[in-house]
């Protein structure tokens, strides 16, 4: 009986392969659009620093448009997990409100200062008018879960969910302004986002600056140890 190569299955190397070509692909581009934008960066581009053919880049993502989409669904989906975990953790610690907060915050400046190239594409979605973003659903559902999470892990119910909101908002400002400003501002500041003391002493003063704002405001119904089964 003949054998039709077309209906064949991919065998599992090539999977590997091409799984790989991918993320490789993704990859570079996420870096290549963050140092320069989405205008200034070509396919071709990508496929040279991915170390892969000038057309593999299309083969798997049709288009320029079609790779930075899915730079940018990659980038949230990772965020969103990261809040999901982080969220996870907090309701089943038990632990008394400030330190939840002071975990959470601690856990939020860790992974955007780890992560400046996703700052930046921001920021350069910001500079072009969020087009890009406007037709994406994961950076919506990225921020409605840090919302949720902040929201639960400390207790806020009903109106208090738009302190939530408001808290979110304060403590992804005061982490992503020493990533964007770090070769403008943060030098006369005789700082250096690449410099680890400054890097821990930023983030320790993130968290006291959030505690100390909420002083007053946070309910110790977060240290019931049942939290994470009422949820």
């Amino acid at each position: 009986m003949l054998c039709n190569k077309q209906n064949m299955p991919t065998p599992p190397d090539k999977r590997r392969d091409a799984a790989r070509s991918r993320e490789a692909i993704l990859d570079s581009a996420e870096r290549l659009f963050a140092a320069q934008g989405y205008g200034a960066t070509s396919l071709q581009e990508v496929g040279a620093a991915a170390g892969v053919s000038r057309g593999t880049p299309s083969y798997f993502f049709r288009s320029k448009a079609e790779l930075y989409r899915a730079v940018l669904e990659r980038s949230f989906g990772q965020v969103r997990n990261a809040v999901k975990s982080g969220r996870e953790r907090a309701l089943k610690s038990g632990e008394p409100p400030d330190v939840v907060l002071a975990g959470a915050v601690g856990e939020y400046f860790d992974f955007i200062t780890g992560r400046p190239d996703f700052v930046r594409l921001l920021e350069w979605e910001a500079l072009q008018g969020g087009g890009q973003l406007g037709e994406l659903a994961p950076h919506l559902d990225a921020i409605h879960e840090a919302v949720a999470a902040i929201a639960d892990e400390l207790g806020f119910g009903g109106d208090d969910r738009r302190q939530a909101s408001q808290l979110v908002l304060s403590i992804l400002a005061l982490c992503c302004f020493p990533i964007i400003h770090a070769r403008t501002l943060i030098p006369g500041l005789d700082g250096s986002a690449d410099d680890p003391a400054f890097v821990t002493m930023r983030r320790q003063h993130v968290i006291d600056l959030v505690l100390h704002g909420m002083h007053g405001r946070l309910t110790p119904a977060v240290s019931t140890p049942n939290r994470s089964e009422a949820s």
